[in-house]
């Protein structure tokens, strides 16, 4: 049965891959598609030679590697995770690391103790393992972060998803937290997967959003590979049954409200992996992009007064070009064509394609990923963390994608598809995006089993640096070098009366002839949470014009920063008539 299911499984991907040609023009000439790739290479080459290099465990002094308690039952949370976060917990003004790992549950007894990580950044390259004094170890079979400062107090809280219950610490504003699940109400039972803080109603106060993946336990977990020569694989998700998401909203006191049936949010069965929250329709309340493996993604709509709308087949975003559920992963959202409307974007697994959505206007979206350099170069991979950033600080938004397939004995059934692949690194020419990993460091051509992503930048040079979860290894550091060659702004954001992270805040600048805008958008990637400062790229322009900032609501206030410095981090305070320098290095 579950052999038949994957035949017909890729019979739909390789569909959705004749699809993909179709789109570019290529017909059934493999060739032709392969030259075009190459002719917009060599037109648009990457900028740095430089590109990211991997930071050594021995130069990080980070020593920590993550621990899948693979068995021989092949238990599906074993092959998902793990999540990562960068953020700055102390306020000292540079990133910190947190690392997620598994942990004991029902199905899985660690043969020694394991512990999630939090390493604080020493300011110099160099980070110190501060978990067990933080108190942030983790209790359960760890999933993922989202990290968000729930009760404005000025220090960012952590709420870690796990397997069968997740876990919100309190920032105590010292270099500890505290345990308050229990008293805030978020434990979010069963299978939690990605997270975003978030504010839905508009009252400064960030909610959460906590995805819930399938209906999962040891007693349901099944049997699939050959029966006939009794070897067992990973079950494509499509054998356990949907479940719906949670939305917790923030009473304001420290507690939350489990609000997702009359949201909307809980009507909605899925199989939920990642989330972004984003404003799809200009229309100032913050809507939520959700992707679902082996069945419809979901967009939510946000209609005001509590309520969400579940349009995702209306919008073009729940299924594939046939009509088929594929298995979305990693999620992100932004403007990348800079037309004032935010776009979406979803990883899938092999033979799918990854999507772009390019937002119509009118709560509408076209998948633009083949005619856009992306549908091509992804149809073999399967991608989890992934996130828009400006990698080289020249005004667009680029893409990078963590990558790796969720089932270890792939290649014995696929011959094309390995279970670790190579990152991908997509540089926006304005006309397309291209595949730069070649020209941008060693790590693009390393196979791993990459899973969540997130962005910060840990030595506050500008250059924004990445972090990526490998399943049952060592983590990975990469230091971007590439944006060091141009000049940029770092903006940390501050809210008063909209929520304390700006969560939903738009941000328009002008530089000389460059004119550009950026959101900030709530969580996206795949069970990760990144660097909460905006970094704005200007090219090789020296002074930056002005900056506008648009709180969200019920701010709404437009703020302007005339002629800003550059190369360097400030903080603007939502109504405040100065900003602040951060130090530098």
């Amino acid at each position: 049965m579950q052999e038949a299911k994957n035949r017909t499984r890729r019979l739909l991907s390789r569909r959705a891959f004749l699809d993909a040609l179709g789109w570019l023009g290529v017909g059934g000439a493999i060739g032709r598609g392969a030259n075009l790739l190459a002719v917009a290479q060599a037109a648009h080459p990457a900028k740095s030679a430089q590109g990211f290099q991997i930071v050594p465990s021995t130069a990080s002094g980070i020593s920590w590697v993550h621990t899948n308690g693979a068995s021989p039952e092949y238990y599906l949370p074993e092959t998902e995770g793990p999540g990562c976060a960068f953020f700055d917990y102390d306020n000292d003004g540079w990133m910190d690391i947190y690392l997620v790992n598994s942990g004991p549950c029902d199905f899985y007894t660690p043969k020694k103790p394991l512990r999630n990580a939090l390493y604080h950044n020493n300011r110099d390259g160099t980070f110190t393992d501060v978990t067990e004094k933080a108190g942030v170890t983790g209790n359960a079979f760890g999933m993922g972060t989202a990290v968000g400062d729930y009760d404005g107090d000025g220090f960012a809280d952590l709420y870690v998803t796990q397997y069968p219950h997740s876990i919100l610490y309190h920032n105590n504003g010292d270099g500890t937290f505290t345990d308050v699940t229990a008293k805030a109400g978020v434990a979010a039972p069963g299978w939690a997967s990605s997270a975003v803080w978030f504010d839905y109603d508009n009252d400064g106060k960030l909610d959460l959003f906590v995805c819930r993946f399938a209906d999962f336990d040891k007693k349901k977990n099944q049997w699939c590979g050959n029966r006939m020569t009794g070897s067992r694989v990973y079950c494509v998700p499509s054998v356990y049954q949907p479940m719906p998401s949670y939305l917790f909203h923030n009473n304001g006191d420290g507690t939350f409200t489990d609000v997702s049936r009359e949201s909307g949010i809980g009507q909605q069965m899925g199989k939920a992996w990642g989330v972004v929250a984003c404003d799809i329709n200009n229309d100032g309340w913050m809507d939520l992009f959700v992707s679902n493996d082996t069945v419809a993604n979901f967009l939510y709509a946000n209609r005001g007064k509590g309520k969400f709308e579940e349009i995702g087949l209306l919008a073009g975003v729940a299924y594939g070009a046939y009509g088929n559920a594929r298995s979305g992963m990693g999620v992100d959202a932004a403007d990348y064509d800079q037309d004032g409307w935010i776009d979406l974007f979803v990883a899938n697994i092999d033979h799918e394609a990854f999507s772009l959505y390019r937002n119509n206007g009118n709560e509408t979206f076209t998948d633009v990923a083949p005619r856009l350099g992306i549908a091509m170069p992804t149809m073999l991979m399967s991608g989890w963390g992934l996130k828009f950033f400006d990698y080289d600080n020249d005004g667009e938004l680029d893409l990078v994608i963590a990558d790796g397939h969720p089932d270890t004995k792939i290649r014995q059934r696929v011959s094309d598809v390995d279970y670790r692949e190579p990152m991908l690194l997509f540089r926006n020419t304005r006309k397309g995006f291209v595949d730069v990993g070649a020209t941008n460091g060693p790590v693009f051509s390393e196979r791993i089993a990459g899973r969540g992503l997130a962005l910060g930048d840990f030595d506050n040079d500008g250059s924004v640096d990445v972090l990526v979860g490998v399943n049952g290894g060592a983590p990975i550091l990469l230091h971007n070098l590439a944006g060091r060659e141009n000049h940029w702004l770092g903006v940390r954001l501050v809210g008063k009366k909209a929520n304390r992270d700006a969560i939903g805040a738009k941000i328009t600048y002008q530089a000389g002839d460059l004119k550009r805008q950026r959101t900030k958008v709530g969580g996206g990637s795949y069970m990760s949470s990144h660097d909460p400062r905006v970094v704005l790229g200007i090219g090789q322009r020296t002074t930056m014009d002005w900056v506008d900032i648009k709180w969200p609501q019920p701010s709404g206030l437009v703020q302007r920063l005339a002629n800003p410095p550059i190369d360097r981090y400030i903080t603007i305070t939502e109504g405040a008539a100065k900003f602040t320098i951060e130090g530098m290095r």
